[in-house]
């Protein structure tokens, strides 16, 4: 994806902010001025935080770990479920559990049983039961892969979160502050951007303005795993000259 510019931020309303009387002062350095009673964010700053931000996911990716998306609101959860699953990263976009960071063990345990459940109904077994107790395990089995589908695949904490709706997603926000996980977030004017640590100022609440940024941090997440896959294939390329040369020093002797 081309690098995002001024006019690709204003066109997609990224600059509207909410009515100034619901504002969060915190927000004040992000704000360009007030306008019919809202207020505008200066997407000069929005550039300079993204492309922080899209620098510093890059590296966490690189090194080869997961970023997890997070956004309940409805205009956001289909677009970041998307990307997400684009990138093969973790994400939740129904229902923030309590402890799904600050108590992973027991969340792995449910994840476990998901794919416990899972596994059985592809047996003969399940097809012998009884038709209730084959639905019983079936709802059993939605109701999990609903609020917990998006991380099936995680097997340790992500190092990194990604979060559309800062106000929205406040306990995912303090279990990732607890345990020192960074905090990518796209931070509206009535929010406060110190809660997070990569604060990118933009309305998170029109779908042109979320879907936007939601696919540029997509894009460098992007970047990181190539670099990664790059960074791979080198080291086995010099692995395999190191082996040859090894090789040939022998048969030289």
């Amino acid at each position: 994806m081309s690098k995002i510019e001024y006019k690709d931020l204003l066109d997609a309303g990224v600059h509207f902010g909410h009515l100034t009387r619901k504002w969060d002062p915190r927000m004040a350095p992000y704000i360009f001025m007030e306008k019919n009673g809202i207020h505008i964010i200066d997407l000069n700053k929005t550039l300079a935080c993204l492309d922080e931000a899209s620098a510093a996911i890059k590296q966490i990716v690189r090194s080869g770990k997961k970023v997890m998306f997070v956004a309940t609101k409805k205009q956001a959860k289909d677009l970041v479920a998307d990307e997400a699953r684009r990138l093969n990263m973790p994400y939740v976009t129904e229902r923030w559990l309590g402890g799904m960071l600050t108590n992973f063990a027991t969340i792995r345990k449910s994840l476990k049983k998901m794919s416990g459940l899972e596994k059985m109904m592809k047996e003969d077994s399940f097809k012998n039961m009884a038709k209730k107790e084959r639905l019983m395990v079936s709802r059993q089995k939605e109701k999990m892969e609903t609020v917990l589908g998006g991380i099936a695949d995680l097997s340790r904490l992500p190092a990194a979160l990604f979060i559309v709706d800062i106000k929205r997603e406040h306990i995912a926000i303090a279990e990732a502050q607890k345990l020192g996980i960074p905090v990518f977030a796209l931070v509206d004017t009535n929010s406060n951007p110190n809660e997070v640590d990569f604060p990118i100022p933009a309305n998170d609440d029109a779908f042109k303005s979320v879907n936007l940024l939601v696919k540029a941090f997509g894009a460098a997440i992007e970047e990181g795993l190539s670099e990664r896959k790059k960074d791979k294939e080198d080291a086995k390329l010099s692995e395999e000259e190191e082996a040859k040369r090894a090789v040939d020093a022998e048969t030289k002797e």
